[in-house]
């Protein structure tokens, strides 16, 4: 005796082959078409022209936010949320605080995107005429 079964699969074949299905009971295909609720046509939505520019408006604006928190803006600049807690702390960079109603404040760190590009702008090393003029 081998040990499979009289259609020539093992049993742990067909085991693994039935973990590899969908859970739950197999529906039959009529089942299958009733349980799904009858589609209506997608609306065919044309893109409007802009009144002020002129140009497509398309579905989905890429609009870049103003202020960053604090895992976003530490992307934009390349540092860890840890530097830019430090650069908060000793003064470079300032953090955005929106007021809320009764003198409160939101608690997320916030920053200026201007703000972090100024920092870069003035952190930025200018070339030293000195040493090219040497070699």
């Amino acid at each position: 005796m081998n040990g499979g079964r009289q259609d020539g699969t093992l049993p742990l074949a067909a085991a693994a082959e039935r973990i590899r299905r969908r859970p739950g009971r197999p529906r039959n295909a009529s089942e299958v078409k009733s349980a799904l609720a009858p589609q209506a046509p997608a609306p065919s939505v044309a893109l409007e022209k802009s009144t002020t520019s002129g140009a497509t408006v398309p579905g989905v604006c890429p609009l870049q936010p103003r202020l960053l928190d604090l895992a976003s803006a530490s992307v934009y600049l390349s540092v860890s949320s840890w530097t830019l807690r430090d650069l908060e702390a000793a003064g470079h960079l300032s953090r955005v605080r929106l007021p809320l109603p009764l003198g409160r404040e939101v608690r997320k760190v916030l920053f200026d995107r201007e703000d972090l590009d100024r920092l870069v702008a003035q952190s930025k090393e200018l070339p030293q005429k000195g040493l090219a003029s040497r070699s």
